[in-house]
Protein backbone atom coordinates (compact mmCIF):
# COMPACT_ATOMS: atom_id res chain seq x y z
CA UNK A 1 0.00 0.00 0.00
CA UNK A 2 2.81 2.46 0.66
CA UNK A 3 4.18 2.08 -2.47
CA UNK A 4 1.27 2.51 -4.18
CA UNK A 5 0.89 5.50 -2.51
CA UNK A 6 4.19 7.06 -3.46
CA UNK A 7 3.61 6.05 -6.72
CA UNK A 8 0.42 7.52 -7.48
CA UNK A 9 0.99 10.47 -5.40
CA UNK A 10 4.52 11.18 -7.75
CA UNK A 11 2.44 10.31 -11.06
CA UNK A 12 -0.14 12.41 -10.10
CA UNK A 13 2.12 15.35 -9.13
CA UNK A 14 4.05 15.19 -12.49
CA UNK A 15 0.44 14.98 -14.15
CA UNK A 16 -0.80 18.37 -12.86
CA UNK A 17 2.71 19.71 -14.42
CA UNK A 18 4.46 20.23 -11.23
CA UNK A 19 8.31 20.19 -11.43
CA UNK A 20 9.85 16.31 -10.47
CA UNK A 21 12.06 17.66 -7.79
CA UNK A 22 9.10 19.29 -6.44
CA UNK A 23 6.81 16.00 -6.88
CA UNK A 24 9.93 13.75 -5.32
CA UNK A 25 9.77 15.87 -2.16
CA UNK A 26 5.98 16.39 -1.79
CA UNK A 27 5.09 12.67 -2.68
CA UNK A 28 7.46 11.26 0.00
CA UNK A 29 6.35 13.76 2.90
CA UNK A 30 2.98 12.58 2.36
CA UNK A 31 3.79 9.15 2.59
CA UNK A 32 5.82 9.57 5.24
CA UNK A 33 3.21 11.13 7.09
CA UNK A 34 0.70 8.68 6.48
CA UNK A 35 2.72 5.48 7.12
CA UNK A 36 5.71 6.48 9.55
CA UNK A 37 5.74 8.26 12.70
CA UNK A 38 9.01 9.99 11.73
CA UNK A 39 8.70 14.13 12.58
CA UNK A 40 8.47 16.58 9.69
CA UNK A 41 12.07 17.53 10.65
CA UNK A 42 13.01 14.90 9.54
CA UNK A 43 12.66 15.37 5.89
CA UNK A 44 15.08 19.06 6.31
CA UNK A 45 17.55 17.21 7.97
CA UNK A 46 17.77 14.59 4.85
CA UNK A 47 17.54 17.60 2.24
CA UNK A 48 20.33 19.13 3.29
CA UNK A 49 22.31 15.90 4.59
CA UNK A 50 21.86 14.49 1.23
CA UNK A 51 23.87 16.81 -0.11
CA UNK A 52 26.47 16.47 2.50
CA UNK A 53 29.22 14.38 0.15
CA UNK A 54 32.60 15.46 -0.96
CA UNK A 55 31.63 13.59 -4.49
CA UNK A 56 28.62 15.57 -5.26
CA UNK A 57 31.01 18.61 -5.43
CA UNK A 58 32.03 17.45 -8.57
CA UNK A 59 29.18 18.31 -10.10
CA UNK A 60 29.16 22.02 -10.54
CA UNK A 61 32.54 22.10 -10.78
CA UNK A 62 32.39 19.99 -13.83
CA UNK A 63 29.55 22.37 -15.12
CA UNK A 64 31.62 25.17 -14.86
CA UNK A 65 34.34 23.18 -16.83
CA UNK A 66 32.25 22.36 -19.61
CA UNK A 67 30.53 25.80 -19.59
CA UNK A 68 33.93 27.66 -19.65
CA UNK A 69 35.28 25.00 -22.81
CA UNK A 70 32.10 25.38 -24.61
CA UNK A 71 32.54 29.27 -24.49
CA UNK A 72 34.28 30.51 -27.48
CA UNK A 73 36.60 28.68 -30.11
CA UNK A 74 37.18 25.11 -28.34
CA UNK A 75 34.86 23.27 -30.27
CA UNK A 76 35.99 24.97 -33.85
CA UNK A 77 39.46 23.89 -33.24
CA UNK A 78 38.18 20.43 -32.11
CA UNK A 79 36.19 20.63 -35.43
CA UNK A 80 39.14 21.49 -36.99
CA UNK A 81 41.23 18.54 -36.03
CA UNK A 82 38.17 15.98 -36.36
CA UNK A 83 38.42 16.91 -40.43
CA UNK A 84 42.06 16.62 -40.95
CA UNK A 85 42.05 12.99 -39.48
CA UNK A 86 38.58 11.99 -41.16
CA UNK A 87 37.53 14.47 -43.47
CA UNK A 88 38.96 12.09 -46.59
CA UNK A 89 36.39 9.04 -45.99
CA UNK A 90 33.11 8.91 -47.69
CA UNK A 91 31.22 11.33 -46.01
CA UNK A 92 33.85 12.47 -44.36
CA UNK A 93 32.52 15.91 -43.45
CA UNK A 94 29.82 14.56 -41.74
CA UNK A 95 31.53 11.91 -39.93
CA UNK A 96 34.04 14.30 -39.21
CA UNK A 97 31.52 16.65 -37.34
CA UNK A 98 30.51 12.65 -35.18
CA UNK A 99 34.22 12.52 -33.98
CA UNK A 100 34.38 16.00 -33.18
CA UNK A 101 31.43 15.27 -30.67
CA UNK A 102 33.31 12.35 -28.98
CA UNK A 103 36.12 14.85 -28.47
CA UNK A 104 33.89 17.41 -27.35
CA UNK A 105 31.85 15.16 -25.39
CA UNK A 106 34.50 14.55 -23.24
CA UNK A 107 35.32 18.31 -22.77
CA UNK A 108 31.78 18.91 -21.98
CA UNK A 109 30.56 16.01 -20.43
CA UNK A 110 26.98 17.61 -21.59
CA UNK A 111 24.98 16.02 -24.34
CA UNK A 112 22.56 19.57 -25.51
CA UNK A 113 26.41 21.49 -25.14
CA UNK A 114 27.74 19.02 -27.45
CA UNK A 115 24.96 19.36 -30.20
CA UNK A 116 25.08 22.96 -29.86
CA UNK A 117 28.70 23.74 -30.19
CA UNK A 118 29.33 21.50 -32.88
CA UNK A 119 25.65 22.20 -34.73
CA UNK A 120 26.36 25.29 -34.71
CA UNK A 121 29.50 25.78 -36.95
CA UNK A 122 29.13 22.24 -38.98
CA UNK A 123 25.39 21.89 -40.02
CA UNK A 124 25.39 24.94 -42.42
CA UNK A 125 29.10 23.28 -43.44
CA UNK A 126 27.51 19.80 -44.42
CA UNK A 127 24.80 21.49 -46.03
CA UNK A 128 26.90 23.55 -48.08
CA UNK A 129 28.76 20.23 -49.01
CA UNK A 130 25.85 19.09 -50.72
CA UNK A 131 23.84 16.77 -47.87
CA UNK A 132 20.41 17.80 -47.07
CA UNK A 133 19.62 19.16 -44.00
CA UNK A 134 18.45 16.28 -42.59
CA UNK A 135 21.83 14.23 -42.61
CA UNK A 136 23.29 16.76 -40.65
CA UNK A 137 21.06 16.98 -38.46
CA UNK A 138 20.23 14.16 -37.90
CA UNK A 139 24.02 12.90 -37.38
CA UNK A 140 24.88 15.22 -34.86
CA UNK A 141 21.67 15.19 -32.58
CA UNK A 142 22.55 11.59 -32.10
CA UNK A 143 26.49 11.94 -31.95
CA UNK A 144 25.81 14.72 -29.30
CA UNK A 145 24.01 12.12 -27.32
CA UNK A 146 27.45 10.83 -26.28
CA UNK A 147 28.36 13.24 -23.98
CA UNK A 148 26.25 11.90 -21.15
CA UNK A 149 28.35 8.63 -21.44
CA UNK A 150 31.73 10.33 -22.04
CA UNK A 151 33.64 11.20 -18.75
CA UNK A 152 33.47 13.49 -17.49
CA UNK A 153 29.74 12.22 -17.01
CA UNK A 154 27.21 13.89 -14.88
CA UNK A 155 24.79 10.76 -15.42
CA UNK A 156 27.32 8.59 -13.98
CA UNK A 157 28.19 10.83 -11.03
CA UNK A 158 24.55 10.79 -10.00
CA UNK A 159 24.39 6.82 -10.48
CA UNK A 160 27.25 5.99 -8.32
CA UNK A 161 26.20 8.37 -5.66
CA UNK A 162 22.71 6.87 -6.11
CA UNK A 163 24.01 3.10 -5.40
CA UNK A 164 27.34 4.04 -3.80
CA UNK A 165 29.80 2.58 -6.68
CA UNK A 166 33.17 4.38 -7.65
CA UNK A 167 33.19 6.96 -10.09
CA UNK A 168 36.94 6.61 -11.26
CA UNK A 169 35.51 2.54 -12.41
CA UNK A 170 31.89 4.37 -14.22
CA UNK A 171 34.07 7.02 -15.73
CA UNK A 172 36.50 4.51 -17.28
CA UNK A 173 33.13 2.04 -18.10
CA UNK A 174 32.07 4.45 -20.01
CA UNK A 175 34.84 5.19 -22.30
CA UNK A 176 34.80 2.04 -24.69
CA UNK A 177 30.90 1.84 -24.97
CA UNK A 178 31.30 5.80 -26.48
CA UNK A 179 33.30 5.33 -28.62
CA UNK A 180 32.05 1.87 -30.26
CA UNK A 181 28.57 4.06 -30.32
CA UNK A 182 30.34 6.54 -32.25
CA UNK A 183 32.06 3.83 -34.17
CA UNK A 184 28.56 2.89 -35.49
CA UNK A 185 26.83 6.34 -35.98
CA UNK A 186 30.04 6.85 -38.03
CA UNK A 187 29.50 3.75 -39.68
CA UNK A 188 26.27 5.00 -40.89
CA UNK A 189 26.95 7.88 -41.74
CA UNK A 190 29.76 6.26 -44.12
CA UNK A 191 27.64 3.36 -45.88
CA UNK A 192 24.71 6.36 -46.52
CA UNK A 193 27.33 8.89 -47.93
CA UNK A 194 28.73 5.86 -50.01
CA UNK A 195 25.24 4.67 -51.14
CA UNK A 196 24.55 8.29 -52.56
CA UNK A 197 27.98 8.48 -53.99
CA UNK A 198 28.88 11.51 -51.77
CA UNK A 199 32.57 13.17 -52.65
CA UNK A 200 35.44 13.08 -50.08
CA UNK A 201 36.97 15.95 -48.61
CA UNK A 202 40.84 16.00 -49.54
CA UNK A 203 43.13 13.95 -47.76
CA UNK A 204 44.83 16.09 -44.98
CA UNK A 205 49.14 16.25 -44.62
CA UNK A 206 50.81 15.07 -41.70
CA UNK A 207 51.77 18.64 -41.53
CA UNK A 208 47.81 19.59 -41.69
CA UNK A 209 47.05 17.27 -39.28
CA UNK A 210 49.75 18.12 -37.10
CA UNK A 211 49.25 21.51 -37.05
CA UNK A 212 45.15 21.15 -36.53
CA UNK A 213 46.45 19.27 -33.17
CA UNK A 214 48.75 21.78 -31.70
CA UNK A 215 46.03 24.27 -32.01
CA UNK A 216 43.29 21.97 -30.08
CA UNK A 217 45.88 20.86 -27.68
CA UNK A 218 44.94 23.14 -25.13
CA UNK A 219 41.17 21.85 -25.05
CA UNK A 220 42.16 18.60 -25.56
CA UNK A 221 44.37 18.14 -22.55
CA UNK A 222 41.76 18.71 -20.16
CA UNK A 223 40.31 15.10 -20.75
CA UNK A 224 43.81 14.01 -20.00
CA UNK A 225 44.13 16.01 -16.79
CA UNK A 226 40.73 14.46 -15.99
CA UNK A 227 41.40 10.69 -17.02
CA UNK A 228 45.03 10.61 -16.63
CA UNK A 229 44.75 12.34 -13.21
CA UNK A 230 42.17 10.32 -11.44
CA UNK A 231 43.68 6.64 -12.89
CA UNK A 232 47.36 8.04 -12.63
CA UNK A 233 46.59 8.54 -8.88
CA UNK A 234 46.89 12.26 -8.57
CA UNK A 235 43.13 12.90 -7.42
CA UNK A 236 39.80 12.29 -7.07
CA UNK A 237 37.58 12.77 -9.27
CA UNK A 238 35.94 15.61 -7.23
CA UNK A 239 39.23 17.05 -7.11
CA UNK A 240 40.12 16.32 -10.60
CA UNK A 241 36.53 18.90 -11.08
CA UNK A 242 38.38 21.07 -9.28
CA UNK A 243 41.53 21.39 -11.39
CA UNK A 244 39.62 21.14 -14.38
CA UNK A 245 37.74 23.93 -13.97
CA UNK A 246 40.62 26.20 -12.87
CA UNK A 247 42.53 24.74 -16.34
CA UNK A 248 39.47 25.63 -18.52
CA UNK A 249 39.25 29.01 -17.19
CA UNK A 250 43.03 29.76 -17.99
CA UNK A 251 43.24 27.76 -21.41
CA UNK A 252 39.96 29.66 -22.58
CA UNK A 253 40.98 33.27 -20.57
CA UNK A 254 44.66 33.22 -21.24
CA UNK A 255 45.67 31.10 -23.94
CA UNK A 256 42.64 30.80 -26.67
CA UNK A 257 41.81 34.18 -25.45
CA UNK A 258 37.51 33.46 -26.12
CA UNK A 259 36.82 34.47 -22.58
CA UNK A 260 36.16 38.22 -21.86
CA UNK A 261 36.41 39.10 -18.15
CA UNK A 262 32.51 40.47 -18.73
CA UNK A 263 31.55 36.85 -19.92
CA UNK A 264 32.97 35.33 -16.87
CA UNK A 265 29.82 36.51 -14.80
CA UNK A 266 27.29 34.95 -17.45
CA UNK A 267 29.41 31.56 -17.45
CA UNK A 268 29.63 31.51 -13.22
CA UNK A 269 25.55 32.30 -13.02
CA UNK A 270 24.67 29.48 -16.39
CA UNK A 271 27.08 27.12 -14.62
CA UNK A 272 25.48 27.78 -10.69
CA UNK A 273 21.60 27.30 -12.28
CA UNK A 274 22.08 24.52 -13.84
CA UNK A 275 24.53 23.01 -10.75
CA UNK A 276 21.42 24.13 -8.54
CA UNK A 277 18.38 22.48 -10.61
CA UNK A 278 20.05 18.99 -10.42
CA UNK A 279 21.07 19.52 -6.97
CA UNK A 280 17.70 19.48 -5.87
CA UNK A 281 16.35 17.08 -7.53
CA UNK A 282 19.21 14.78 -5.99
CA UNK A 283 18.02 16.16 -2.38
CA UNK A 284 14.45 15.75 -2.76
CA UNK A 285 15.24 11.89 -4.61
CA UNK A 286 17.40 11.44 -1.41
CA UNK A 287 14.16 11.33 0.60
CA UNK A 288 12.29 9.74 -2.08
CA UNK A 289 15.12 7.02 -1.31
CA UNK A 290 15.04 7.00 1.91
CA UNK A 291 11.12 6.61 1.90
CA UNK A 292 12.00 3.21 -0.17
CA UNK A 293 14.32 2.09 2.30
CA UNK A 294 12.50 2.33 5.48
CA UNK A 295 9.55 0.38 3.45
CA UNK A 296 11.52 -2.34 2.23
CA UNK A 297 10.06 -1.43 -0.88
CA UNK A 298 12.75 -2.88 -2.96
CA UNK A 299 13.68 -5.76 -1.13
CA UNK A 300 9.92 -6.90 -1.76
CA UNK A 301 10.54 -5.94 -5.24
CA UNK A 302 13.82 -7.89 -5.73
CA UNK A 303 11.84 -10.67 -3.80
CA UNK A 304 8.86 -10.86 -6.50
CA UNK A 305 11.46 -10.72 -9.92
CA UNK A 306 13.16 -13.49 -8.69
CA UNK A 307 9.89 -15.39 -7.60
CA UNK A 308 9.24 -15.26 -11.53
CA UNK A 309 12.38 -17.10 -12.63
CA UNK A 310 13.65 -14.34 -14.52
CA UNK A 311 17.24 -14.83 -15.72
CA UNK A 312 19.39 -11.96 -16.09
CA UNK A 313 18.74 -11.61 -19.65
CA UNK A 314 14.93 -11.21 -19.02
CA UNK A 315 16.16 -8.86 -16.38
CA UNK A 316 17.86 -7.33 -18.65
CA UNK A 317 15.27 -6.96 -21.46
CA UNK A 318 12.32 -5.81 -19.10
CA UNK A 319 14.92 -2.76 -17.34
CA UNK A 320 15.94 -1.37 -21.12
CA UNK A 321 12.28 -1.01 -22.07
CA UNK A 322 11.75 0.15 -18.73
CA UNK A 323 14.17 3.07 -19.28
CA UNK A 324 13.43 3.80 -22.83
CA UNK A 325 9.51 4.11 -22.04
CA UNK A 326 10.59 6.18 -18.78
CA UNK A 327 13.27 8.20 -20.77
CA UNK A 328 10.67 9.92 -23.08
CA UNK A 329 8.76 11.85 -20.14
CA UNK A 330 11.92 12.63 -17.81
CA UNK A 331 15.02 14.11 -17.07
CA UNK A 332 18.71 11.50 -16.64
CA UNK A 333 19.08 12.57 -13.30
CA UNK A 334 15.74 12.40 -12.15
CA UNK A 335 14.50 9.10 -13.63
CA UNK A 336 18.25 7.89 -12.24
CA UNK A 337 17.47 8.90 -8.51
CA UNK A 338 13.93 7.39 -8.97
CA UNK A 339 15.03 3.62 -10.75
CA UNK A 340 18.72 2.71 -9.78
CA UNK A 341 17.51 2.20 -6.42
CA UNK A 342 14.55 -0.39 -7.00
CA UNK A 343 16.38 -1.76 -10.42
CA UNK A 344 20.40 -1.85 -8.46
CA UNK A 345 19.76 -4.84 -5.91
CA UNK A 346 17.69 -6.91 -8.28
CA UNK A 347 20.60 -6.91 -10.66
CA UNK A 348 23.10 -7.84 -7.98
CA UNK A 349 21.10 -10.34 -6.60
CA UNK A 350 20.94 -12.08 -10.84
CA UNK A 351 24.26 -11.45 -10.88
CA UNK A 352 24.75 -8.40 -13.21
CA UNK A 353 27.91 -6.52 -12.52
CA UNK A 354 26.88 -2.93 -11.02
CA UNK A 355 29.12 -0.95 -13.22
CA UNK A 356 28.27 -2.53 -16.12
CA UNK A 357 24.45 -1.78 -15.17
CA UNK A 358 25.67 2.03 -14.62
CA UNK A 359 26.73 2.48 -18.63
CA UNK A 360 23.44 0.22 -19.22
CA UNK A 361 21.39 2.91 -17.93
CA UNK A 362 23.69 5.93 -18.77
CA UNK A 363 23.00 4.51 -22.25
CA UNK A 364 19.07 4.56 -22.07
CA UNK A 365 19.25 8.09 -20.82
CA UNK A 366 21.27 8.98 -24.01
CA UNK A 367 18.84 7.70 -26.44
CA UNK A 368 15.83 9.39 -23.99
CA UNK A 369 17.71 12.48 -25.23
CA UNK A 370 16.32 11.95 -28.94
CA UNK A 371 12.95 10.96 -27.86
CA UNK A 372 9.99 13.44 -26.87
CA UNK A 373 8.80 14.84 -25.58
CA UNK A 374 12.04 15.69 -23.38
CA UNK A 375 14.34 15.11 -25.56
CA UNK A 376 16.44 18.30 -25.21
CA UNK A 377 18.95 17.27 -27.54
CA UNK A 378 16.02 17.26 -30.33
CA UNK A 379 15.13 20.61 -29.31
CA UNK A 380 18.61 22.00 -29.53
CA UNK A 381 18.93 20.34 -32.55
CA UNK A 382 15.92 22.03 -34.13
CA UNK A 383 16.58 25.32 -32.80
CA UNK A 384 19.96 25.20 -34.18
CA UNK A 385 18.91 23.75 -37.47
CA UNK A 386 15.59 25.79 -38.32
CA UNK A 387 13.97 22.52 -38.77
CA UNK A 388 10.68 21.75 -37.30
CA UNK A 389 10.80 18.98 -34.52
CA UNK A 390 8.94 16.42 -36.22
CA UNK A 391 11.58 17.05 -38.99
CA UNK A 392 14.57 16.70 -37.07
CA UNK A 393 12.58 13.80 -35.19
CA UNK A 394 12.81 11.86 -38.79
CA UNK A 395 15.76 13.06 -39.85
CA UNK A 396 17.87 11.40 -36.77
CA UNK A 397 15.96 7.80 -36.82
CA UNK A 398 19.02 5.99 -39.06
CA UNK A 399 21.30 7.27 -36.26
CA UNK A 400 19.03 6.53 -33.74
CA UNK A 401 18.29 3.17 -34.50
CA UNK A 402 22.04 2.59 -35.02
CA UNK A 403 22.04 2.96 -30.99
CA UNK A 404 19.23 0.96 -30.41
CA UNK A 405 21.58 -1.84 -31.41
CA UNK A 406 23.80 -0.32 -29.72
CA UNK A 407 22.38 -0.95 -26.29
CA UNK A 408 21.43 -4.47 -27.30
CA UNK A 409 25.01 -5.06 -27.95
CA UNK A 410 26.78 -3.56 -25.04
CA UNK A 411 23.83 -4.65 -22.57
CA UNK A 412 24.59 -8.06 -23.67
CA UNK A 413 28.55 -7.81 -23.75
CA UNK A 414 29.33 -6.76 -20.10
CA UNK A 415 32.84 -6.77 -21.42
CA UNK A 416 32.39 -3.62 -23.54
CA UNK A 417 31.93 -1.58 -20.69
CA UNK A 418 33.79 -3.73 -18.00
CA UNK A 419 37.06 -4.14 -20.04
CA UNK A 420 39.05 -1.09 -19.22
CA UNK A 421 37.73 -0.77 -15.21
CA UNK A 422 39.30 -4.60 -15.03
CA UNK A 423 42.26 -3.62 -16.67
CA UNK A 424 42.94 -0.63 -14.16
CA UNK A 425 41.71 -1.88 -11.19
CA UNK A 426 41.52 -5.76 -11.57
CA UNK A 427 39.00 -8.22 -12.12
Amino acid sequence: MSALTLFGLLFLFLFMGIPIAVALGLSTVVSLLIFTYDPPMLVAQKLFGSLDKFALMAIPLFILMGNFMSHGGTAKRIIKFARTVVGHIPGGLPISAIFACIIFAAVSGSSPATVAAIGSLMISSIKEDGYSNAFSVGSIACAGSLGILMPPSIVLIVYGITVDQSIGKLFMAGVVPAIFLGGMLMLVTYLAAKKEGRKKLPRASLREIWSAFKDAIWGLLVIIIVIGGIYGGLFTPTEAAAVSAVYAFFVSKFIYKDLTWKDIPKVIKTSAITAAMIMFIIANAMIFAYFLTIEQIPQALTQWIISLNLNKYSFLIFVNVLLLAAGNFMEPSSLIMILAPLIYPIAVALGIDPIHLGVIITVNMEIGMLTPPVGLNLFVASGISGLSLQETIKASLPWFFALLVGLAIITYIPQISLFLPNIIYGG
